[in-house]
């Protein structure tokens, strides 16, 4: 069963995260220059989180692009967190590769307006304008996409971009990734792209590094296609493939 889902998810396992990084951008790059040659921009969706450090390190330096044809945005924030603190998503993505590429726009979510309903109710709009071509994702310990947590990931979410509250699980990670020193300094609430906005892209990459996502990446690949497992949904989508390293596949490795 799962050799049959490896073979529909495109599923590419290396050794380590370098090459899992690299092969990453060797094909997002081939989507990429693919639709510039077929469509004037390009609408990309990106995630905020130490795994992705190795693939957003390798884009970064990618040179056969046209950026100035792609319009940037990013998944989701924290709510409540100052505007130039270092552990915004905002913050990391400016930094790692907003700021460094000469993006036709950069689109970002704040987490400090006034009227989070408003703001979701923008960010939003800004989809509906610029359909997503390409979601670069990862997947959290407790099989979050963005922040869709179990508790609150919906399938059939009428919304494209929600307030959330983050589950135990998911603020643990943030402490363990390194991200805060305590789980108490981790926000309680974000603001994310829902499961039905992050699927509507054309395509899907999945960048999943690291002995502590086993759990996650077995379970997207086994369990029932349930809100209970959110990154079962990508399964389901005709264009999605994800890149593994020997420790994230470990827990496949008797059955691929």
């Amino acid at each position: 069963m799962i050799q049959q889902l490896v073979d529909r998810l495109a599923i590419r396992i290396h050794e380590n995260r370098y090459l899992l990084g690299s092969d990453a951008v060797l094909m997002v790059t081939n989507r990429i220059n693919n639709l510039l040659a077929e469509q004037e921009q390009i609408n990309i969706i990106f995630a905020s989180a130490p795994s992705q450090n190795e693939f957003l390190g390798f884009l970064k330096q990618e040179t056969t692009i046209d950026w100035s044809r792609i319009n940037a945005f990013h998944m989701d924030e924290y709510i409540e967190l100052l505007e130039n603190d270092s552990r915004t998503f905002a913050f990391f993505l400016h930094n790692k590769l907003f700021s460094i590429l000469p993006f036709r726009s950069v689109n970002y979510i704040n987490g400090n307006a006034p009227d989070i309903g408003a703001e979701c109710r923008r960010y939003a709009q800004l989809l509906v304008q610029f359909p997503p071509d390409i979601v670069c994702l990862g997947i959290g310990e407790n099989g979050h996409l963005a922040f869709n947590d179990p508790p609150v990931a919906d399938f059939n979410d009428m919304a494209m971009v929600k307030m959330v509250k983050l589950d135990a699980a998911c603020r643990q990670q943030q402490v363990s990734d390194g991200c805060f020193s305590s789980l108490s300094d981790v926000p309680a609430y974000a603001i994310t792209l829902t499961i039905p906005a992050l699927m509507s892209a054309r395509y899907i990459y999945g960048v999943v590094p690291g002995g502590n996502k086993a759990q996650a990446v077995y379970n997207t690949l086994t369990c029932d296609i349930i809100e209970k497992y959110p990154s079962t949904i990508l399964r389901t989508h005709p264009n999605t493939m994800l890149f593994l390293d020997k420790q994230s596949s470990s827990l496949l490795n008797d059955q691929i």
